[in-house]
């Protein structure tokens, strides 16, 4: 089966990539995710609506990822959480919920898909996660989680 990848997949390709799979991971997985779109003549139109889209999110080289990374590890995050008595969330703290505190931090726009976190976060407190955002660069960011 032919396809056409909206997103990045692992060990697969990138956005744009017209790649060859087996008919049934296709179909089972990557058409109903969205990750892909079935090729035709008339889809391979919007490759490169895919690639200007995908390039305006991507990290532009090396350089452009270590500048965003001092500027992440620089900044002061908090994420307000609700909390029990003994200081423990109703919940987690998220890579979305990271995301959205560092642009409201003044930071850059991050993706959530390339926030990780060593072990979830359910304590207040001072925190650090891991941004991929290069091969080769990850930045690790500080954050506390206060109570709201």
């Amino acid at each position: 089966m032919k396809l056409i990848l909206t997103g990045t997949v692992d060990k697969l390709g990138i956005a744009g990539d017209i790649v060859e799979v087996k008919d049934g991971y296709g179909r089972n997985y990557l058409l109903p995710q969205g990750k892909a779109i079935r090729w035709t003549r008339g889809n391979e139109k919007q490759i490169d609506g895919i690639k200007r889209a995908r390039d305006a999110r991507e990290v532009r080289g090396v350089e452009h990822a270590q500048e965003i990374r001092t500027q992440l590890e620089g900044l002061t995050i908090q994420i307000p959480a609700r909390v029990s008595e003994q200081g423990h969330l109703f919940g987690a703290v998220t890579a979305n919920d990271l995301a959205v505190a560092v642009k409201k931090a003044g930071g850059p726009t991050i993706d959530k898909r390339s926030v990780s976190f060593s072990k979830p976060v359910k304590t207040v407190g001072g925190h650090t996660a891991n941004v991929k955002l290069h091969g080769a660069v990850t930045a690790h960011v500080p954050f506390e989680v206060v109570a709201q």
